[in-house]
């Protein structure tokens, strides 16, 4: 069987492993975040950025990374690409941990459902791909969801449409930007982080900050959001380069699954019929938009 470009030679299964790791941490996000909700969250994406920061440049200088990291800040459209994702994937952060911490894990459950939709529109936008059927069915579907939705809650679902935008369009622009995956993360997160420790400074010189006068469990929290934020993020990389584009097309709906479980059976959010009407047509469009993923991969592979 011949090989998609990108893949390893190591097993699968190691990628496997790598991918479901990945996708795990990031549908526990919900109660890591959901535990610092003392902490304004402003001041939680603050945290996660400086803490990104210091254990990055200890992975990167393990790694003897530096080059690719000054590579990319020499470079002036790299640069400008990676601050604009910066800004994107620190909105996202701040989204959702807003919506953590209003109770709404649906949304983001529903945000992150819907964010394959948003790569298709932007693929015909901005790079003028043709959508096949059953792209156009499966896309039919999803915005027949978010109208029920609309309606339903008598406004749009504006926390669900602005994760599924800003990380979809995340994800666009590093494709563009063409950067190491662990280079590319670390330069977005060494532009943050000056912003971000002086919000932190102000906040401690104001009277309102979180860290060192919420608890020391509240304060491990913090210190671990570096970790947890960097971690799944190396860990996708490392499974994108060794599994199929099929595989990890299915295996990202694991997160937002697990965040719909976590929002309906642990929180307790409320759930009606109206609800499953709505998400059962998202749901729908993407059983669709994964067929269709597997069919061309099936295609793809057999021509070659």
């Amino acid at each position: 069987m011949n090989k998609l470009p990108g893949t390893t030679t190591t097993p699968p299964s190691v990628g496997l492993i790598f991918g479901i790791s990945a996708y795990l941490i990031w549908g526990f996000f919900p109660i890591y975040f959901r535990a610092l909700g003392s902490v304004p969250p402003l001041q939680v994406v603050s945290h996660r950025i400086v803490w990104s920061a210091l254990f990055l440049a200890m992975v990167i200088t393990l790694r003897r990374g530096w080059g690719e990291v000054a590579a990319a800040f020499s470079r002036r459209g790299t640069l400008l690409l990676l601050a604009t994702t910066a800004l994107l994937i620190a909105t996202n952060w701040l989204i959702f941990i807003i919506a953590v911490d209003h109770a709404n894990v649906l949304q983001s459950s529903l945000g992150y459902f819907m964010t394959p939709f948003v790569s298709v529109i932007l693929g015909v936008v901005l790079l003028k791909e043709r959508l096949r059927r059953l792209q156009v069915a499966a896309l039919v579907l999803a915005l027949i969801g978010v109208a029920l939705i609309t309606l339903q809650q008598t406004g749009l679902p504006w926390a669900a449409l602005t994760l599924a935008a800003t990380f979809g369009t995340y994800g666009l622009l590093r494709k563009v930007a063409g950067v190491d995956a662990l280079a590319g993360l670390a330069v977005e997160t060494f532009i943050l982080a000056p912003a971000a420790a002086g919000y932190l400074v102000y906040a401690e010189l104001h009277g309102m900050a979180g860290f060192w006068h919420s608890g020391a469990g509240i304060d491990a929290l913090l210190v671990c959001a570096g970790l947890v934020t960097s971690l799944p993020l190396l860990l996708f990389a490392a499974a994108a380069r060794r599994l199929r584009l099929a595989t990890i097309g299915f295996l990202q709906y694991l997160t937002p699954t697990m965040h719909f479980l976590i929002a309906v059976k642990l929180y307790r959010e409320p759930f009606t019929v109206a609800n499953l009407t709505s998400f059962g047509f998202i749901w729908l469009g993407l059983l669709l938009y994964s067929a269709d993923a597997l069919r061309m991969v099936r295609l793809t592979t057999y021509k070659h």
